[in-house]
């Protein structure tokens, strides 16, 4: 049985979401502050977390973060369209994806599913031990380390993830909707602005000059690809 943790200061949103994601195989743990959340998190095992940005006592943000300093569960942030700057900072420190209110029933649990099927299998699976190497990046996936010119770089999982997807696909195009599919292992709903946050952030960590990056090309009106000849 996976445990979710849903956090909302409103509580007409926990209900739906309890609605949503009504399973046998889903145990649900609410909270209506970040604080709260936090507590939880220390207090019980959990598998997943949806979290409000907007919220009294900590706002989800300053939760995540407080979370994500001793788990590496999926954390999925719900919020308000008008909320653009917040959903940019939250996949910075740390969120793994958003879905945007009002929700579709769907999206949340095919979200949710995808995430969680991700984070469980993440400990057995059999992965490979491919060494990509494009002009002066390095991805090393058996020891899961970047290096920029013989320098480390650090990256989020979904960074590195994206970048390995790129990497090993290098010089192809890959639309938006092909990177998430391939990256998330999900449906692309909301793919084309998770997809460009993500790939902005590599590039400031990646790119000398993220305005004309070597590496990480946008073509437009079709998607991104990783450069071979790094110009």
């Amino acid at each position: 049985m996976y445990s979710i943790l849903i956090c909302d200061d409103d509580r007409d949103i926990v209900s739906a979401l309890k609605i949503y994601l009504s399973d046998p195989e889903y145990r649900i743990i609410e909270a209506f502050t970040g604080r709260e959340a936090v507590e939880a998190a220390e207090r019980e095992e959990i598998h997943l977390v949806l979290m409000d940005i907007m919220m009294p006592e900590m706002d989800g943000i300053s939760a995540m973060v407080r979370i994500r300093e001793k788990s590496n569960v999926p954390i999925i942030l719900l919020t308000a369209k008008s909320e653009d700057s917040d959903k940019i900072l939250g996949l910075t420190v740390g969120a793994d994806d958003y879905i945007t209110k009002p929700f579709n029933p769907a999206e949340v649990t095919a979200r949710v599913r995808s995430h969680l099927r991700r984070y469980t299998q993440l400990g057995s699976s059999v992965r490979g031990f491919e060494r990509y190497v494009v002009g002066g990046i390095e991805l090393d996936d058996a020891a899961k380390e970047v290096f920029l010119d013989g320098e480390p770089v650090s990256l989020t999982p979904k960074e590195y993830e994206i970048l390995k997807f790129l990497m090993a696909g290098s010089g192809k195009v890959f639309s938006p909707a092909e990177i998430y599919k391939g990256v998330w292992k999900d449906e692309p709903y909301g793919a084309e602005g998770t997809v460009a946050v993500h790939i902005r952030h590599l590039r400031e960590k990646l790119e000398y000059d993220p305005a004309d990056p070597r590496y990480l090309k946008v073509v437009w009106g079709q998607g991104y690809k990783i450069d071979r000849n790094g110009r």
